[in-house]
């Protein structure tokens, strides 16, 4: 494993890391581990494109209020030879 040392680190930046890390219940340096790979590992392709796609919109809470597209489908149309004559006259 490698080791890091960042200079000239923001006050602030410093701050909130030890605000979130202690949020999470970790130290800082795990924290910052877990940022760095989740800011660089997020681009990595875990596959096909359908899959990412799915992992994408899996990870997003759905509303209740969601409509699933079935349901909205209509009925088809009768084009049947009798309720078409009926109408023509």
């Amino acid at each position: 494993m490698a080791t890091l040392t960042i200079r000239r680190l923001d006050d602030s930046i410093k701050g909130r890391l030890r605000i979130q890390a202690a949020q999470h219940g970790v130290s800082m340096e795990e924290e910052a581990r877990q940022l760095l790979r989740k800011a660089l590992c997020k681009n990595k392709q875990s596959g096909p494109l359908g899959t990412r796609i799915h992992e994408y919109f899996s990870a997003i809470d759905s509303d209740d209020d969601f409509i699933p597209l079935r349901s909205m489908v209509r009925p088809a149309p009768d084009f049947s030879e009798e309720k078409f004559s009926r109408e023509s006259n």
